[in-house]
């Protein structure tokens, strides 16, 4: 069981398990809710265990305090073809209103860092909905560089349906 360490006050942190998949869904929605994009999760408890767990495309790391998981990191590698290496792609970073302004958001952005050193990655990167102010304030306090040259564009739905001629 990870603990805390309480000495330095630096949080554990632990790997997801398959039978996290209804605490990591539970995170999506408060994550989402606090966003204001709630009733755009379609996602469901077999969805994320096959794609996390059967196909590992993604992971999810947790914040511990003491046996609680405070907060999560959900996250997969992506390509960069300029640094001819993968990068970390954070899909989604969320700490419990109860545990913010305790450092668990910078510790598992630390976290990710290691880990993305670790495997030789390039780079961590992630998107932020312009509207957060306080989560754009905290990025840049680790002083992390927008990428305001660069317009994300989507296709999905009946849009991909109609690209992929189905």
């Amino acid at each position: 069981m990870n603990k805390s360490n309480t000495t330095n006050n630096k949080p554990s942190f632990r790997h997801a398990q398959r039978n996290d998949v209804p605490l990591i869904l539970k995170f999506i929605k408060d994550l989402a809710d606090y966003e204001g994009l709630l009733d755009e999760v379609i996602a469901d408890e077999a969805t994320l265990e096959e794609w996390i767990f059967n196909r590992e495309k993604a992971e999810v790391i947790f914040a511990m305090e003491g046996d609680t998981e405070v907060g999560f990191a959900l996250f997969f590698h992506n390509f960069s073809t300029f640094l001819g290496r993968a990068g970390i792609y954070l899909e989604d970073l969320y700490v419990m209103p109860e545990y913010r302004g305790k450092g668990y958001g910078k510790a598992l952005l630390s976290k990710l860092a290691q880990i993305a050193l670790e495997r030789g990655c390039g780079r961590l990167e992630w998107w932020c909905l312009d509207s957060n102010t306080p989560s754009i304030d905290f990025y840049l306090s680790l002083n992390a560089e927008p990428m305001d040259e660069w317009t994300v564009y989507r296709i999905a739905g009946d849009t991909l349906t109609e690209l992929a001629g189905k």
